[in-house]
């Protein structure tokens, strides 16, 4: 199978982690929980808005690829979701619950714009 790029999935919860790595795995990318090697796109689950800013450093002092943060206290629509990515400086932020769709799409956009 072509192989669309290779994504870090930084998810505690294990059913969503193995929804995320099915998705991704299925659309043709290569996925893991574990920093094994450079990814092309880092996926973290960011719980709270309040500590958002000192995990995105963190993974950036370790993971030169783009972040797309996934959370369940970001508010659903295109424009919270533009407004918290810019001010978290992330390319992109996507409130659960999404869908499918939803994801490979903020996927794919993270990659181009990455």
């Amino acid at each position: 199978m072509h192989r669309k790029g290779f994504v870090l999935i930084l998810e505690e919860d294990v059913l969503i982690r193995e929804l995320l790595e099915r998705w991704l795995g299925e659309a043709g990318y290569a996925v893991s929980a574990a920093g094994d090697e450079g990814p092309s796109l880092v996926i973290a689950d960011v719980p709270s808005p309040r500590r958002a800013q000192s995990v995105i450093q963190s993974l950036r002092a370790v993971y030169a690829a783009p972040i797309l943060v996934l959370s369940g206290r970001f508010t659903r629509g295109l424009a919270g979701s533009a407004e918290a990515a810019r001010r978290l400086g992330v390319k992109k932020v996507l409130p659960k619950p999404f869908t499918r769709k939803e994801l490979l799409s903020a996927v794919a956009a993270s990659l181009e714009e990455g």
